[in-house]
Order: C-alpha cells, then structure tokens, then sequence
C-alpha cells in the first residue's frame, strides 16, 4: 500500500536493493551497510563539552569551521581529539547496548 500511495522507491534505493540481492544470491550472504545519504545543505549540530558544532553537507563531502572533510569521523575526531564513529557522534546512527557483561558486576 504504501509502494502504490508513495508511487515506489526512488532510483537509488531501487539500486541498492538490487545490489543486495545479487551479493546475496551470490554468496549466501548480504554486509553491504549503507550509510544514510545527507542531502546538500543539511546541517548537522551536536553540542559536545559545553560547545555547539555545525557541519553542513556539500555536494562534495561535508564543511566544518570553513574546511573541507570527506567523513564525519574524521571531523569528530578533530572535536574530541580521539578516535569517533562519526554517525554515531552525530546522532546518524543509534548507539548499540554491550552485549558484553560488565568486568565490575554489583
């Protein structure tokens, strides 16, 4: 129903579905992860320590502070000093529960 009221999937979406489906049926198996694709001019603010940060997406990667990044763990770097998922810091992507148990148990 929602295919017929939203009249299908765009080109992309059809494409990478198509891909997953061949890797699929070719090995048994699909680890293609896609990363949500941010449309130019998006703006993407986190406030991380008391300070807010803006990255807007350009058509060829993304701006921060005036300079050009390919990733967004790249820039999360730069603001932490360590090593980030860059979806992740942003909120792109959710943080995933340990599955591990804690070495300090109550």
């Amino acid at each position: 129903m929602q295919e017929i009221a939203l009249r299908g999937l765009r080109p992309e979406p059809q494409r990478q579905l198509r891909q997953i489906a061949q890797e699929l049926k070719q090995t048994g198996a699909a680890a293609k992860r896609f990363r949500p694709q941010l449309k130019p001019g998006t703006r993407l603010i986190r406030e991380w320590q008391g300070r807010t940060y803006e990255v807007v997406v350009r058509d060829d990667g993304l701006s921060w502070q005036g300079t050009h990044f390919r990733s967004l763990s790249a820039i999360a770097r730069k603001i932490t000093g360590t090593a980030w998922s860059g979806p992740l810091f942003f909120g792109l992507k959710p943080n995933r529960p340990a599955n591990r148990r804690s070495s300090q148990q109550a």
